[in-house]
């Protein structure tokens, strides 16, 4: 399908302020995101996958990711964007349905997110608060922190960058109190005792299961291409934040992950799967423990969920700018940004209130795998010619997210599959509504007014 010659280069938003975001803001954006969805909430899941091995599944996830990131590095130095992703398929496939499912997977994923870190959040706060029941407290907690980030976002990139800053610092310097102290002292019986006691039955395509999720918590660097709009000197600093945030999370990972399997059993891990790191800590430093544990994890969530939806909304915001979804202001005063942000945090609302942490996670790998291959295969089949790349490394990435996508299938067709049912009904929902989109811009001679 032919489309009309854009008049003007559309990478850059009219909301963007180019050189607000620092290298260090960019950094600390992408590292809130990903410490604050991955390690608090993930360990337990993926430990139920992957048993005694689950931090390997972790060091597994950031080898996927980093020859992931490769593309991404290549395509945020040729086109630093707000619109991040939705850049980059803009630029692969062009304007189009393929363009528009992609990157919605991409924003589905991102408020999936958002609502696990949420519900995290929530299961850390009543460790200490109490409240019962859980079912009921847990979404309240989350969409309470869901609106908080609301009004952070509102009140703009400065805002960002100053809570990002500060609240990554408080992050790295606990998790990094927490793994020293924990790995002083773990028992080297927990490393090799538990797996058959819980009751699991550990497979190769069942560690592969648990690399697929544990992705989701290294995925938060796609968040700093949504600001390379933003970013001071983007074509060279989006890269380098990349890389820096993602080298950061994989030595806090692997530390947090070995002090949690050295200080509790497979099963206790398990029995306190949504809340393991806070469990983690009571065998080493008893009921202090719990609250610096949980006290790190709140501000770790709650900043996971302010600088994913900072990312996601923009992402939006730029879907919107091209036409690749409608855009409805409903009688709301402010710019276009303002309203994705709007959409956004009540999107993150519903799936907080009404899908537990497992099902979310799910959702949140089965998109973001599909969208990371529909990224490499662009790069690798249509800009060859635009950008200077190593295919090699681009076909391995390509390889191993299928591999690990399905083998998550595989194992979720056996236990949950209605996690699988719900995933195919939302990507029927996104294709069928692209298409119909696509057909309201389309001319009578072939033509598309994008």
């Amino acid at each position: 399908m032919q489309t009309n010659p854009r008049a003007a280069d559309d990478h850059q938003s009219p909301e963007d302020a180019p050189g607000s975001l620092t290298l260090v803001g960019a950094v600390s954006l992408g590292t809130g995101v990903m410490i604050g969805a991955g390690i608090f909430a993930l360990t337990g899941q993926t430990a139920r996958l992957a048993g005694n091995w689950f931090p390997a599944a972790f060091v597994a996830a950031a080898v996927v990711v980093a020859l992931s990131a490769y593309s991404y590095v290549k395509l945020s130095n040729a086109y630093p964007s707000s619109g991040g992703v939705a850049k980059f398929l803009r630029e692969e496939y062009g304007p189009g349905a393929a363009t528009g499912v992609f990157a919605i997977l991409m924003y589905v994923s991102m408020v999936i997110s958002q609502s696990l870190v949420a519900r995290t959040f929530g299961a850390y706060v009543l460790q200490i608060v109490g409240l019962e029941p859980v079912s009921l407290w847990v979404p309240v907690f989350a969409i309470g922190l869901l609106a908080t980030a609301f009004v952070v976002n509102v009140a703009g990139n400065r805002a960002i960058e100053v809570s990002q800053r500060s609240m990554a610092a408080v992050k790295i310097i606990g998790l990094g109190v927490f793994a020293v102290v924990g790995l002083w002292l773990a028992s080297g019986a927990n490393f090799t005792n538990g797996t058959s006691a819980a009751g699991l039955d550990t497979s190769a395509e069942g560690f592969l299961a648990a690399v697929a999720l544990a992705i989701l918590a290294y995925k938060g660097f796609t968040t700093i291409t949504n600001s390379g709009g933003d970013i001071v000197d983007p074509h060279r600093n989006t890269g380098r934040a990349i890389v820096i945030a993602l080298g950061i999370c994989t030595v806090v990972y692997l530390a947090i992950a070995t002090a949690v399997a050295g200080n509790l059993s497979l099963p206790e891990i398990l029995a306190a799967e949504d809340f393991s790191l806070a469990e983690a800590a009571r065998p080493a430093l008893g009921g202090a423990g719990v609250w610096f544990t949980v006290s790190l994890a709140i501000v770790a969530t709650a900043s996971g969920v302010m600088a994913s939806i900072f990312a996601s909304s923009r992402l939006l915001a730029m879907l919107t700018r091209m036409k690749q979804v409608p855009h409805r202001d409903f009688g709301m005063p402010g710019t276009v940004r303002i309203h994705a942000t709007v959409y956004t945090v009540a999107f993150a609302m519903a799936l907080a209130a009404t899908l537990d942490l497992s099902r979310i996670a799910a959702l949140g790998a089965i998109y973001y795998l599909i969208m990371d291959i529909a990224i490499h295969w662009g790069l690798l089949t249509r800009l060859r010619d635009r950008i200077d790349f190593n295919p090699a490394i681009v076909i391995a990435a390509i390889v191993l997210d299928v591999v690990v996508l399905a083998a998550f299938v595989w194992v979720k067709a056996a236990d949950d599959a209605l996690s699988l049912y719900v995933a195919g009904a939302g990507i029927v929902v996104i294709v069928a509504g692209e298409r119909l989109l696509m057909r309201s811009h389309t001319r009578a001679d072939g033509t598309m007014d994008m």
